[in-house]
């Protein structure tokens, strides 16, 4: 009967089907249950039960799904099948229902059988015209038989895209059988192979390699007595290929076929044991390949022998730029010959290997020693490209051999990073004094890494440091406290699920935990909140965290749930430094009421703010070790009908932003589409965090092996104690008095300190992989996460401040903030005691928001003091806003300041929050602001202190600028000092990793505190101003004026146009600031011209005493501060001349240079009149077109295409280019036209440049052609130059490259030799071109040949000064 009673149930479903009430997409066979029935999922996704009696039914039912849709248009998309032990005639059922069917398009066998007959006969089906693109096997057991009938099938098959076969035993022979198909197929993109030899591997990734597929490659394998490990992956949108595991053999194969790959970038086979047989096959590769740029060898028993053949490579190699051979086992020899590419033995010899930039070795196992000193010092004395060396852990140089590295460093331009780590030579006064007097000599120097040396545990390295110019390195303690404690992998990766509301992020977490828990994967009973389901039910929607292990790996998703406007308060949430994390941003493709779908610019959007989000926060780490992993997910694709038109442009989309974001985060390639509420949609999605995890955990640093003991045991502590959500540091102590020897006072005479300390590192170190939130202040644990952040400092955030009588302009009292945070935090259902309290005091919560900086107390010192929290600070911006005080002697200056690359980032949310308490304590901890007030609301802060009045406003939809004006009874330069000394460093502090533009803000707009949406057009860099200065006339300096636009709403003036002086838009410093460039430039600027020196204005003006005193009640006293202000205007007038004055020294100056640029002019382009009576014009120059506009070419390399030449009118003193001018083409440049045109470009771009920097018109109508080239041209006279008076202007507009070969020092040629080959080049290239001819020339470059009538010179000028100079020239026939 019960046997009856299941087939109709299957019956009555079939039934269903018919009637077209059921849509399926997913449908999933579990034979062999023990009972027939189906389970509904979804609307869409269907679970359907066979028992054995009822077997027969399984045919019945995929013949019946295939003619069911056979004449309607299919919507199933996934096949899954569970422990079916298949037939031929069930596989004629599946073969009919693809056919029927085109849009299914993934089929998975989960613990299927398969017979030779029956694996056959799916091969058969594979070569038909089938639409599936992926098909995963799992426990099926198809052997190397069936492995080779699939290859054979996807070699004529051009659909499947995903093959993947876990836990199955296709060995070497079936994965000899894919690789032959990976030779011939093209169109898969995704090979996972799971086996338990890792022989599999070796097949698979060379012919993946050796055929240059763009196919992901992910093996596994699982040794006997070993858990499972990965041996081999390839990334190619990442261009890595990782070797984890692998023979010699197999290794030597692989590495055969990189020798004409293209595709792998990067090659870490870190710690696999290689031999010499290896090496002599990498050589070829470093020979042949084109494309290898870095290359990690730590690690691999490399000996003398193969150390040999990778030099051997080394030497004909052009590519590679990072090799890394740290802890192998070569010695003296190996590293001679290791070096020898790398150096220069006799000046004449030229440096075989140019490309490798980082260069490590080292190691304790291997041997320097005198004969590697010594081909260490010829190398540093010799190089000329490697600018990263790195020496590890060696124990076999002494000091003196240290002394000597570092003198030889003298002579070395081009290193800039060189690191000792761990070598026990750097010791001593003597290692100390000849660092620091390489220093002195060698500026290139830029770090040098002395970690875990006796000079660095000995305290001696601050010095260094502070010459470097770096830092003081993060205080950390003795390393000898940690020699006994090993280092390992951390084990627990967070995975942390983020999106906009209701794109689906609740309903995600619970199918990926139901993923989680399957029974290969059981769900971690301990993971725990503090309330009970009931509690649950009431309690609103928050963050969520559960736990799960794998194989030895912790993974904690983290749904953040809304919860984004927390995240960025602090940084104890987001991942520190090392920390493995995964970032999966959720979109929803349709609208909040899941009815519309979304437009792709909205999908764009929010993928956009999540990106910037996670950029902006990972950049505020404190160390970066490793780009943020982010996956994209798709929900709600089960509502999408059929790809349409829409969803392409949602492709499209996340591409360009996957384009955009390069180099800023790592997005998977891969972009998930899934239907969140259906476990089946969201397997892959599932195996997907599982893979990146254990992937991820790989590559950040390691932690102390302790750290994830620690994790266990703390969760037991947990369990034995009731769930405590919050440890004492005390009861921290004890536990590790009783549970970890290492962290054990082992007796009263041992050393407290010692283990103190080694607790306190440790408990960093969790903070920083995100196991707790560690508190060293209050001393406490945070073992919740849940718990604080949703009801402690969620509580916060979301509390009303309107329905709390206490809380009045966001000020609440100690005591009263300590009963909202009670009240607040009890169970909501009566009769159930909360156990929040029991872990620690409600002072101590209010400790922690202070060392938070979620809020501030009015008076520290004060224990009863009122409490400020910008959480409860009400919007303002509403009121009418007005200056405290404002008279018309006021000065009124405005700063406005965004993230540099706002693109990619942005302020997060809250971080205006903690500036308004960061930017307090900063103002009440100057010693002279006393009488200052410091008033917020939500977007604001104001400070009013010593006669000034400044409002610093939060701006922009994501808060991306901040503007800063000011009111003020100061002048102007001590106003903007007090900016840019206090309130710039203190945001620029908070924003970490962001560089900060700022512009100015125009002056009326201060005054009347114009609304922001008018200030939008009203803003002018501060940089661009300067530049202004610098680029024009010394005489308009001072009078210079910036002009405003107008500004209307609706046909309405709202500002007028108008302008303000230079002088009144930047402060005193500034200006000086701007003066001191332009005489530098200048004094550099006559050297150069060789002008004799002449007694001149100072450049450095005088300054003068500020008059601070106080006026006296009384007449005497008033009289005696009417005296002071007409001292003090007396002082203003006085420095106003002194600043014309210097102007004006300024521009005669400028004058006497003018003078002699326009004498070297002439002698340039008249000094070879006599030879062919200038047949051709001297002043050429070539451009070349880029993007639709044409660009000034300034140097010339053998092999440039698509020239043009063109020539200048050589009017004297009026040199400019002629418009609408034909030229000449040149098809490409040859080694003869780069040896004679070389030198005259050299000195042709650098009289342009001078010129350019004094106000001359020698290249004026070059404009937009000239490219910024601005770098080069900081070489002109080996110092900054061209940073000054033109440098940051004309530069920037004009640029010069190689001009820095100008320079009097280095002239090896004389110009009349130079100008004589480029001469004749130029006769041999026209007449080429047949233009050898006075007419040609007229032709296509509008010039003619004149003579002048005073000095008798030939020119070739242009048509406008033929007739303008008329009379002062003579025409020459043609």
């Amino acid at each position: 009967m019960a046997s009856n009673k299941n087939l109709k149930d299957l019956q009555w479903l079939l039934q269903r089907l018919e009637t077209g009430s059921i849509n399926l997409q997913n449908v999933s066979f579990i034979l062999f249950h023990t009972s027939s029935s189906f389970h509904q999922e979804t609307e869409s996704s269907i679970k359907i039960h066979i028992s054995k009696e009822n077997r027969d039914f399984f045919s019945y039912l995929l013949t019946q799904l295939s003619t069911m849709y056979k004449d309607n248009n299919s919507s199933l998309r996934n096949m899954e099948f569970h422990r079916v032990h298949w037939e031929l005639e069930y596989l004629q059922s599946l073969r009919a229902l693809l056919e029927n069917n085109p849009g299914i398009n993934h089929i998975m066998f989960r613990r299927n059988g398969f017979s030779l007959d029956c694996l056959r006969e799916f091969s058969d089906i594979l070569k038909m015209d089938c639409n599936v693109k992926e098909i995963v096997f799992c426990e099926s057991s198809i052997g190397p038989a069936g492995a080779e009938l699939i290859s054979e099938a996807l070699k004529v098959n051009d659909k499947l895209e995903e093959l993947q076969i876990w836990d199955d035993s296709i060995g070497l022979k079936g994965a000899e059988e894919i690789s032959k198909m990976i030779e011939v197929n093209t169109s898969l993109k995704l090979l996972i192979v799971f086996d338990a030899s890792s022989l599999t591997a070796i097949p698979l990734i060379s012919a993946s390699l050796a055929r240059n597929r763009d196919m992901e490659v992910h093996i596994w394998s699982k040794e006997k007595g070993e858990r499972s490990t990965k041996v081999v992956e390839f990334v190619p949108e990442v261009n890595i290929l990782r070797i984890y595991r692998m023979n010699i053999s197999g290794a030597c194969r692989v590495v055969c076929a990189l020798g004409l790959n293209t595709t792998v970038r990067t090659l870490d086979m870190t710690g696999v044991r290689l031999k010499s047989r290896w090496a002599r096959e990498f050589r070829w590769v470093l020979e042949q390949n084109r494309t290898l740029k870095e290359v990690k060898l730590s690690r691999c028993c490399l000996k003398d022998k193969g150390v040999v053949y990778v030099s051997a490579g080394l030497f004909k190699n052009k590519s590679l730029e990072s090799l890394e051979l740290d802890e192998n086992w070569f010695g003296p020899a190996g590293l001679e010959h290791l070096l020898c590419p790398l150096s220069r033995f006799t000046s004449l010899q030229c440096q075989a290997n140019i490309t490798l930039k980082n260069l490590t070795f080292g190691g304790q196992r291997m041997r320097i020693g005198s004969a590697g000193l010594e081909a260490i010092l010829g190398m540093i004395t010799t190089n000329q490209s490697v600018t990263r060396l790195g020496i590890y852990n060696d124990q076999g140089l002494g000091p003196d051999d240290i002394v000597i590295i570092f003198k030889s460093l003298e002579k070395n331009a081009s290193l800039k990073r060189l690191s000792l780590q761990g070598c026990q030579g750097v010791k001593g006064e003597m290692v100390l004094n000849a660092i620091l007097e390489t220093l002195q000599v060698n500026p290139w120097i830029e770090e040098i890494e002395l970690d875990r040396t006796p000079l660095e545990k000995a305290g001696m390295t601050e010095g260094i440091y502070q010459r470097l110019g770096q830092n003081e390195r993060s205080s950390e303690p003795d390393i000898d406290h940690f020699k006994d404690m090993s280092m390992r992998a951390p084990k627990s990766c967070r995975v942390f699920i983020c999106g906009q509301e209701n794109a689906g992020k609740s309903t995600l977490f619970s199918s990926i935990a139901d993923n989680f828990s399957s029974p290969k994967m059981p769900y971690i009973n301990h993971v725990r909140t503090l309330v009970n389901p009931i509690e649950q039910a009431v309690r609103p929607e928050g963050m969520k965290i559960k736990t799960f292990h794998d194989e030895g790996t912790k993974i904690s998703v983290w749904n953040l749930a809304g919860q984004h406007e927390l995240y960025s308060l602090h940084n104890f949430m987001f991942p520190g430094h090392g920390s493995a994390s995964i970032f999966i941003v959720i979109l929803s493709l349709f609208k909040p009421n899941n009815k519309e779908s979304k437009d792709p610019s909205e999908v764009e959007d929010d993928l956009q703010y999540w990106l910037r989000f996670i950029v902006s926060n990972s950049k505020r780490a404190l160390q970066q070790c490793i780009l943020p992993n982010v996956t994209i997910v798709l929900t709600h694709f089960d509502k999408v009908n059929q790809p349409s038109q829409n969803f392409q442009c949602v492709a499209d989309s996340i591409q360009r932003l996957r384009d955009k974001f390069h180099g800023f985060v790592e997005i998977y390639p891969t972009v998930f589409t899934v239907d969140a509420r259906s476990s089946v949609s969201v397997s892959k999605l599932s195996h997907h965090i599982k893979n990146t995890s254990k992937v991820t955990l790989q590559r950040v640093p390691q932690v102390y092996e302790i750290c994830n003991d620690l994790v266990q045991i703390l969760s037991d502590w947990r369990f034995e104690n009731h769930q405590k959500a919050v440890m004492s540091w005390k009861e921290f102590g004890e536990l590790c008095q009783l549970k970890v020897p290492h962290l054990r006072v082992r007796s009263r005479s041992e050393n407290k300190e010692k283990t103190d300390t080694r607790r306190r590192v440790i408990a960093s170190c969790l903070h920083q992989i995100g196991e707790v939130i560690y508190f060293e202040d209050p001393g406490i644990f945070i073992l919740d996460f849940v718990w604080f952040f949703d009801e402690i400092i969620g509580q916060l955030v979301r509390l009303n401040p309107r329905k709390q009588a206490s809380i009045k302009n966001g000020l609440v009292s100690r005591k009263d903030l300590e009963k909202i945070l009670q009240g607040n935090l009890q169970n909501q259902i009566p009769g159930v005691k909360a156990k929040v309290f029991e872990s620690l005091e409600v002072s101590d919560l209010v400790r922690m928001m202070i060392k938070m900086e979620l809020g501030y107390e009015k008076d520290p010192s004060d224990s009863n003091s009122e409490l400020l929290v910008p959480s409860f600070l009400e919007d303002g911006r509403l009121k009418p806003q007005k200056w405290e005080f404002s008279s018309p002697d006021c000065v009124y200056a405005g700063r406005h300041l965004e993230c540099e690359d706002s693109g990619h980032m942005f302020w997060t949310p809250g971080f205006f929050a903690r500036l308004q308490v960061h930017l307090h304590n900063k103002v009440m901890a100057l010693k002279d602001q006393h009488g200052a007030t410091y008033c917020l609301e939500k977007h604001l802060i104001s400070i009013n202190i010593n006669g000034m009045d400044i409002r610093v406003e939060l701006g922009g939809q994501l808060s991306y600028y901040i503007d800063i004006l000011a009111c003020s009874t100061k002048n102007l330069t001590e106003t903007l000092r007090f900016i840019h000394h206090l309130i710039i460093p203190t945001i620029q502090t908070l924003s970490q990793g962001s560089v900060l533009i700022e512009n100015i803000i125009r002056p009326e707009c201060v005054r009347n505190l114009t609304p922001p949406r008018y200030r939008k057009t009203q803003y002018l860099k501060l940089q661009n101003l300067k530049q202004a200065l610098l680029s024009g006339p010394a005489d308009g300096m001072y009078d210079y004026q910036h002009t405003w636009s107008s500004v209307s709403d609706l046909g309405k003036p709202v500002l007028k146009q108008g302008f303000d002086f230079a002088r009144d838009l930047i402060s005193d410093d500034d200006f000086k600031e701007v003066l001191e460039r332009r005489y530098h430039d200048l004094y550099n600027l006559a050297s150069e011209l060789q002008v004799p020196p002449e007694n001149g204005p100072n450049p450095n003006g005088s300054t003068h005493d500020e008059i601070d005193a106080q006026v006296e009640a009384s007449l005497g006293g008033i009289a005696n501060g009417v005296e002071q202000v007409l001292q003090r205007l007396k002082i203003i007038q006085q420095e106003i001349r002194d600043l014309k004055q210097e102007i004006q020294g300024l521009r005669y100056y400028e004058h006497r240079l003018l003078i002699e640029l326009h004498r070297k002019v002439d002698h340039l382009v008249n000094y070879n009149v006599q030879i062919d009576e200038r047949k051709v014009p001297n002043m050429f120059f070539f451009v070349r077109t880029e993007n639709y506009s044409r660009r000034l070419v300034t140097s010339i390399i053998t092999g440039m295409t698509a020239l043009r030449l063109h020539m200048l009118c050589e009017y004297r003193r009026e040199m400019h280019v002629v418009e609408d001018q034909l030229g000449c083409e040149m098809m490409q440049v040859d080694n003869v036209a780069v040896k004679c045109l070389a030198p005259y470009m050299t000195k042709f771009m650098t009289l342009i440049t001078f010129a350019l920097k004094i106000g001359a018109h020698l290249a004026t109508g070059m404009g937009a052609m000239i490219p910024d080239l601005s770098r080069e041209v900081g070489h002109l006279l080996g110092s900054s130059a061209l940073t000054g008076a033109a440098g940051a202007a004309t530069v920037g507009a004009f640029g010069v490259m190689a001009v820095g070969a100008s320079t009097a020092r280095h002239r090896s040629r004389d110009i009349q030799q130079d100008q004589g080959l480029a001469q004749q080049w130029l006769l041999d290239f026209l007449r080429d071109r047949g233009c050898s001819t006075g007419r040609d020339i007229a032709e296509k470059f509008g010039l003619w040949r004149v003579k002048y009538r005073d000095s008798g010179q030939v020119a070739w000028i242009c048509r406008r000064h033929m007739s303008l100079r008329a009379n002062d020239v003579i025409q020459l026939p043609f």
